[in-house]
């Protein structure tokens, strides 16, 4: 079987993020250099000037339902791009990281234990599997599904657990935030986040390991536009294409897409 082309569609915005890696040299990457703000005052969210992003990490988000909706969706949109693009980062770096591992031709056991442990989180057989299920979507879309899930940043869990995208939890374990609600008579629980940015790369590992993506897992290897992958997001809502095409009408009404092209600033890199 032919391997796919696996920097075709991932690595579109992030070359620059990686150095080249060659020979036994494979653990020089490059780090971005955040900075988490908890956000007292509307006004500290920096707004998006241009496409080179500061990457900050914003919590506490509080406070947009008192703006006129415009503006309440402009500071929003500022705030949850730069923890996107730090997520993707973290895709892309681990994609590159288990690329170079699976050209090496012997593992310790340190790389041994690094694999399983990938494997695991993503649900994935082999390697092959693995370069599959890892990866990312458009900002556009990652956007439209924060601002519906999240109710444009005024949902509980958001607010209280960085959740932008209302994903459950069925571990007593992790950090998690009890819902207002049962459902057949059931205590419902959702993820809490220390902030966006780890909510987005659960997000990604979800969508690379819940069998309902199997055909957007293959389709983003293929197609880049955002309107040609959210048909295969319909599992994502009970309301399946209504929801989709909802996403469709953020995503056009809001001029979203004209984020897909953002990245981090390069003056943030640090090498590893």
């Amino acid at each position: 079987m032919k391997r796919p082309l696996l920097y075709s569609v991932f690595f579109l915005v992030g070359v620059y993020m990686l150095i080249t890696l060659s020979g036994c040299n494979r653990n020089k990457t490059y780090s971005i250099k955040t900075e988490t703000v908890k956000v007292e005052s509307l006004n500290q969210i920096v707004p998006l000037d241009d496409a080179l992003v500061k990457p900050l990490l914003y919590t506490n988000v509080s406070g947009l339902g008192r703006l006129p909706v415009p503006q309440a969706k402009t500071k929003f949109i500022a705030a949850v791009l730069p923890a996107i693009l730090v997520a993707k980062h973290e895709i892309e770096t681990l994609r590159i990281k288990m690329e170079i591992l699976h050209e090496k031709e012997y593992w310790n056991e340190k790389d041994s234990s690094f694999c399983v442990e990938v494997k695991r989180r993503y649900k994935a057989k082999d390697m092959e599997d693995l370069m599959m299920r890892i990866g990312t979507l458009p900002n556009s879309i990652v956007l439209a599904q924060a601002a519906v899930e999240s109710g444009w940043g005024q949902s509980r869990f958001f607010l209280e657990g960085n959740n932008l995208f209302g994903v459950w939890s069925f571990n007593s374990n992790e950090p998690r935030i009890a819902a207002g609600k049962t459902r057949q008579s059931k205590r419902i629980y959702l993820r809490s986040y220390q902030h966006m940015s780890q909510s987005i790369v659960h997000y990604f590992e979800i969508l690379g390991s819940a069998r309902p993506y199997r055909g957007l897992r293959q389709a983003r290897l293929e197609k880049s536009d955002p309107f040609e992958l959210l048909p295969y997001l319909k599992n994502f809502s009970e309301r399946r294409t209504s929801y989709t095409n909802q996403l469709k009408v953020v995503i056009i009404q809001n001029e979203l897409t004209q984020y897909d092209q953002y990245q981090i600033d390069p003056e943030y890199f640090v090498k590893d």
